[in-house]
């Protein structure tokens, strides 16, 4: 059953700096572990089949590890772009990803709606750690999106909802907090601050955790959502190991 609570990174009210410690954090982990490894060969087969070289990412959040994606992709031969986009955009994270990835890795300033992305950003479209972030309607809504704009779209979740994923975050998301957020860059107090003195980036960072999971589509779900959003596109759901040994989530769709 999916519960759909909520999570403090979708309200308005949330505090940036909390925010962007929460993205920083999430950043910092799925980049130092290379969780999202697996997806490259996924996305090099349906970006060479659209005969694309650029790639839209949505809900960015912190960057999700796009500079290490980037060169996965490179290192299967792939010389491509990515464009950072988020409705809150992380300006800093993103403008130091810019500079580490030497500009393969770009961002868009302005704001962007997963659900209705400006014409001018053409590309294939991605989606990490983000797809549950959408009740059934909407998440409907941006697979229906790329449709419409005859783009092909990748969605991955860096988890399955069981058990031992909801304890991890639970138990080892507060130790990973502690030893982890000293080697952040940029260095900021306020990252110091609300860590280790008033802990309000780590409590709302394991909240929100434990209801993503909560919220997480299947990819039976996903598959069976991106047919009545867009039942003339090529569909396809499953799963794929990672090098941690958990299952990242897919759902990858393309112009028939």
């Amino acid at each position: 059953m999916r519960l759909h609570l909520f999570e403090f990174e979708d309200c308005f009210w949330f505090p940036d700096v909390l925010r962007q410690g929460q993205t920083d954090y999430l950043h910092f982990v799925i980049s130092k572990l290379n969780i999202y490894k697996p997806a490259a060969p996924l996305v090099k087969e349906i970006m060479d089949k659209s005969g694309t070289s650029q790639i839209i990412d949505l809900c960015s959040g912190g960057g999700g590890g796009a500079d290490v994606f980037q060169k996965n992709l490179e290192e299967l031969g792939s010389k491509v772009t990515i464009i950072l986009s988020d409705k809150f955009p992380n300006i800093p994270a993103f403008e130091k990803i810019k500079a580490f990835s030497g500009g393969r890795v770009d961002y868009v300033t302005e704001s962007v709606d997963a659900l209705n992305v400006p014409k001018n950003l053409i590309g294939m479209r991605t989606m990490f750690s983000a797809f549950h972030h959408f009740k059934p309607d909407d998440a409907k809504a941006i697979l229906r999106n790329a449709s419409e704009s005859n783009v092909s779209i990748a969605v991955f979740e860096g988890a399955e909802k069981n058990i031992l994923n909801f304890l991890g975050i639970l138990l080892f998301t507060p130790i990973m907090f502690i030893i982890s957020t000293p080697f952040m860059k940029p260095f900021k107090l306020s990252r110091i601050f609300f860590t280790y003195i008033i802990p309000l980036i780590p409590i709302t960072t394991v909240w929100d955790g434990l209801v993503s999971i909560l919220r997480m589509y299947s990819s039976n779900e996903m598959v069976e959502m991106a047919g009545d959003a867009a039942p003339k596109y090529n569909w396809s759901a499953g799963k794929a190991k990672s090098k941690m040994g958990n299952n990242i989530l897919y759902l990858i769709g393309y112009p028939k």
